[in-house]
């Protein structure tokens, strides 16, 4: 007959292993589980920050066929490709299931067929192998992976820029769970609108595109353009003085830009503009400066001596996310936080989009700050949040002090030097 320990014996063992790894200095080891979206990502990490295995599995060639995701579609692929992700996990960190600490899991935000999927799996895995299950913010995640590679360099709190497919935040991180929002998106985030642009202007057709998600077909059709400042799109929110971002408007003037040059060119349906790098390198640029702009009126706010949000350490800034991805959208962002003597910081390219690793580090940071309070056992009491905000919201603050800012002239995206824009 199999024998189960109680939940309170299995904390009281665990809560010792953490004495132990405090007075010790013990390595601990934590799986990771990303399935907040369309892609399968299972890590195990360590407490140095080490990574000992990584494997991720894409769904976006199957979903680009489509024009988006599938819920579906993606919770069945999830399914099919989770056991395998694990097993590949183990066996290239060369690790035993014994050995974990613990496992970390997205269970908010995100599509809730595919957050299913994960938090299943890692149930499964908790109860099999007795270990506290962490659940984890998928965007506090993608705030605080930065730390993995720059532990020393960024200390709590810092400033972050969230910027991905599904998200655009700007927050103060104070550590796991303790993240204050200062502005969001009303509406589309930048990397939803590149793809829908990138959609409607059919850079698909290329096959250097086909694969490839809108954010980077953009940004690579951008670096060709002939006059990058042919195509010039309002500023959204301009009379807005607070910290929150719109992308609407930029993909329905896009929208009108392409369909209007299709007319002038009598653009075939399989057809594409002949100037669409000049068209991207608008694009870019408008983004690049609405995101500047409100990062810039976050940095004012985190900085005024009535608010002193960084405290006593050095005033940093982290871009995180997907979009984090583009050399473009970071440099500028880089530029202008040195303006501000702020220092900035983005994660490895590879950990950017999302992956395992991210949410196994998140695990870590939970076992660094909360000791053995917060590690769950209750596995059923842990569920989904398909829509999920941070613990506190300095949002009304912002807009409260509607803080007038001298903006900070974006660099060409070309060339690297200041332009006039």
């Amino acid at each position: 007959m199999a024998y189960h320990l109680s939940s309170a014996t299995i904390r009281f063992r665990f809560a010792n292993q953490l004495r132990l790894l405090t007075h010790r200095r013990r390595i601990s080891y934590v799986l990771g589980i990303e399935t907040s979206c369309d892609d399968t990502g299972i890590a195990i990490v360590d407490t140095d920050g080490r990574v000992h295995s990584n494997v991720l599995y894409s769904q976006q060639e199957f979903h680009t066929r489509y024009g988006g995701i599938i819920p579906p579609r993606a919770q069945d692929l999830h399914r099919a490709r989770i056991e395998d992700a694990y097993k590949r996990c183990l066996v290239e960190a060369d690790i035993r299931p014994e050995q974990l600490t613990a496992i970390a899991v997205t269970n908010r935000p995100g599509l809730p067929l595919s957050l299913l999927v994960g938090l299943r799996f890692a149930r499964h895995l908790a109860r099999k192998l007795q270990k506290p299950l962490l659940p984890v913010h998928h965007m506090e995640a993608h705030a605080l992976q930065a730390r993995m590679e720059h532990i020393s360099a960024i200390s709590f709190p810092f400033l972050c820029l969230l910027i991905s497919g599904g998200h655009c935040q700007l927050a103060m991180v104070h550590g796991p769970g303790k993240l204050t929002l200062l502005g969001q998106t009303l509406d589309d985030a930048p990397g939803e609108a590149f793809d829908k642009i990138a959609r409607r202007l059919r850079l698909y057709v290329l096959p250097q595109y086909r694969a490839w998600n809108g954010g980077q077909a953009i940004e690579h059709a951008a670096q060709s353009a002939l006059f990058p400042d042919a195509y010039d799109f309002p500023l959204p929110l301009a009379q807005q003085r607070n910290c929150n971002f719109s992308f609407a408007g930029i993909k329905n003037n896009s929208f009108r830009a392409i369909r209007a040059r299709e007319r002038l060119e009598h653009t075939p349906p399989d057809g594409i503009i002949s100037n669409y790098s000049d068209f991207c390198a608008g694009l870019l640029q408008a983004v690049t400066r609405h995101l500047m702009h409100r990062t810039q009126r976050a940095l004012e706010y985190c900085l005024q001596p009535a608010n002193g949000l960084f405290g006593d350490a050095s005033p940093t800034l982290v871009v995180s996310g997907g979009v984090a991805n583009n050399d473009v959208i970071y440099r500028n962002i880089e530029h202008l936080a040195g303006q501000y003597n702020c220092r900035s910081y983005r994660p490895f390219k590879r950990y950017c989009s999302d992956n395992g690793v991210m949410i196994a580090w998140h695990g870590i940071e939970q076992l660094m700050a909360n000791s053995a309070e917060n590690m769950r056992f209750d596995y059923q009491n842990i569920d989904i949040q398909g829509a999920a905000g941070f613990r506190d919201s300095s949002v009304e603050d912002v807009t409260r002090l509607a803080i007038k800012c001298k903006w900070i002239r974006p660099l060409d995206h070309l060339r690297g030097t200041a332009s006039d824009a």
